[in-house]
């Protein structure tokens, strides 16, 4: 018997399908495209960069790879690493962990670069432009092959690239100020012993 891949002809239709797993879909021309599993590195890096914005923000304020956001163009929604929501979205997640276009941008999204030229592409070019239409206030590109962290910052509706950050530098937010970290210490293999 053969099984035909659903088509969805809108973002709501795709919202009320259920195929009975925990898989992570992105809605590609009307297609699901199954979103891979995270590197152990990328998770690592998330993981610790979920510690140190945990005691600044509140652990009910961040949201790791699960949270789905709407975004225009194609794939409709993206998985970023980690985010920072506000306040206001924490009863409307509730149901769902999805940010709609109806919804205010979250504070601040993460993405971790995986290996690769596409993926390259993907976090520095594509989310980017998505993430900027979206109207986030501030995104992160963590690069561990280069081991550098690229904050940009919405400034009149285009993203500004304040700064890459490397080596001795301090993890630094627009919106909370420095942090107790240098890019070095993210990249550093002991914090995965620990």
């Amino acid at each position: 018997m053969i099984q035909t891949k659903p088509r969805f002809l809108s973002f709501d239709e795709y919202l009320s399908y259920n195929d009975g797993t925990e898989n992570l879909y992105e809605l590609f021309n009307g297609e699901l495209i199954e979103v891979p599993p995270e590197s152990g590195l990328n998770v690592e890096i998330a993981n610790l960069l979920f510690a140190i914005f945990l005691p600044i923000v509140g652990h009910r304020r961040l949201r790791g790879h699960g949270l789905e956001l709407e975004v225009r163009g194609e794939p409709r929604n993206r998985y970023p690493d980690l985010t920072i929501i506000r306040a206001e979205h924490l009863e409307q997640l509730q149901r769902r962990n999805t940010l709609r276009l109806s919804m205010a941008p979250p504070d601040l999204v993460i993405e971790i670069v995986s290996p690769g030229e596409l993926q390259r592409d993907r976090d520095y070019t594509a989310k980017r432009m998505q993430y900027q239409d979206r109207g986030i206030p501030e995104y992160w590109v963590v690069d561990p092959q280069r081991q550098t962290i690229l904050l940009l910052v919405l400034q009149q509706d285009v993203y500004a690239e304040i700064s890459t950050f490397s080596g001795s530098d301090r993890l630094y937010s627009h919106q909370l100020g420095a942090l107790d970290r240098t890019i070095a210490q993210v990249f550093a293999t002991e914090h995965l012993e620990a």
